[in-house]
């Protein structure tokens, strides 16, 4: 999970107006008469919630609370203490096992969230498990959970790659036509700019994923994780577009900033012949 993908919401389980949408007691029904008594959980929730706690992943005796971030620790306390504790090691373990183990680590993300299901970032942490495990639709359901609890950009690159995921490019697309792609810090706005580039390629418009890299700003004095991966993403949309010389030129820029094996684009530069 990068740094960026770490900083907490806070989280209520209200719309973004501070309303609890599960705050109905009983109601009328439309023509009047007797009321109806309904619960605000389904039948048989608390029952898959035990079931599911007695399967989550086990966490080892060393794990410190204190690793995790105390942005997050801080949005964790409207929990109780020992709730509280038993979902910040389960976030940490799930960080732990993202690049080597995915399925693994979904399940930590998936046990914090069903013990904090009203914290923002332990549905974000859940939504960015599922796309590293790739589960899209889980993803954007939890990263769109997290956003209706915080407001604000959130992870709008993972979930317009979700899109992808799904088939959807043009629903990509229209994310990054949205007045949350202007809140974007830099960093974010150039993962944006990758994703909505590799959504022009997979509708096969090569030349508009070049533009869309383009205005993103490639500038070769830039160096960084964030400019490498802009530099690699121009490559390939030139190289896309039939324009092998100047994908060649951007692929070796690439290698000369590749300070973290962040790319294949050694790989890539025969393609350029």
């Amino acid at each position: 999970m990068s740094e960026r993908n770490q900083h907490g919401r806070n989280g209520r389980g209200q719309d973004r107006r501070g309303r609890n949408p599960r705050n109905s007691g009983d109601r009328d029904s439309r023509g009047g008469g007797k009321k109806k008594s309904f619960s605000p959980q389904r039948s048989g929730y608390r029952e898959e919630r035990i079931n599911r706690r007695m399967t989550d992943p086990d966490i080892p005796e060393e794990v410190d609370i204190n690793d995790l971030d105390p942005l997050v620790l801080q949005d964790l306390k409207s929990l109780s203490k020992e709730n509280s504790e038993t979902v910040a090691k389960h976030m940490i373990m799930a960080a732990t096992w993202m690049d080597d183990d995915p399925k693994l680590a979904l399940r930590h993300a998936r046990a914090a969230k069903d013990r904090a299901g009203r914290v923002a970032i332990a549905r974000e942490v859940n939504g960015i498990a599922a796309y590293r495990a790739g589960e899209w639709k889980e993803a954007l359901a939890e990263l769109r959970a997290a956003r209706r609890i915080s407001g604000g950009p959130g992870m709008l690159a993972v979930m317009a790659d979700c899109e992808r995921g799904l088939g959807r490019s043009e629903k990509a697309l229209e994310l990054g036509r949205s007045e949350e792609a202007k809140e974007l810090d830099k960093e974010s706005a150039i993962e944006l700019a990758i994703v909505l580039a590799g959504a022009r390629l997979d509708l096969d418009q090569p030349e508009s994923a070049v533009v869309t890299i383009q205005r993103a700003q490639p500038d070769r004095s830039d160096r960084g994780v964030s400019a490498c991966r802009l530099s690699y993403a121009y490559a390939n949309a030139l190289l896309a577009a039939g324009r092998k010389d100047e994908a060649r030129e951007w692929f070796e820029h690439t290698i000369a900033i590749d300070e973290g094996d962040w790319t294949d684009a050694a790989d890539r530069l025969a393609e350029c012949k």
